[in-house]
């Protein structure tokens, strides 16, 4: 059974940084893509960016581009996302999600795991 462990959530002021990681288990994780979804308080759960299983395809919900970069480690069976100029709109539960073939989208049917997820906060 895939596990899929988020860290790296946490407080931060607007303007301030903060890396998520995902360290997965229970299935190889180089033959598939990866990726991260939010929830914020009374809304939907929505994509927020993903990465092919080489590293090579990333694919950012329009909101964070430019700001936000995913990433991945294969050796570690670890993907990264790294946040950049946080804003207090960006407050949410993130997730990271195993995808089902090796590359993926913004779409939740793509991806056949998913995490319990990590709070982050941002503060105005």
């Amino acid at each position: 059974q895939v596990q899929l462990v988020e860290s790296g959530g946490g407080l931060v002021q607007a303007g301030g940084s903060l890396r998520l990681s995902c360290a997965a288990s229970g299935r190889p994780f180089s033959p598939y893509a990866m990726g991260w979804f939010r929830q914020a308080p009374g809304k939907e759960r929505e994509f927020v960016a993903a990465i092919s299983w080489d590293g090579i395809i990333t694919y950012y919900e329009d909101s964070v581009k430019g700001r936000f970069t995913i990433s991945r480690d294969n050796a570690r069976n670890t993907v990264y996302l790294q946040m950049n100029s946080l804003k207090p709109e960006d407050t949410a539960v993130y997730y990271c999600a195993g995808g089902r073939t090796r590359y993926a989208g913004n779409q939740e049917g793509l991806f056949a795991s998913w995490g319990q997820g990590t709070q982050v906060t941002v503060s105005s």
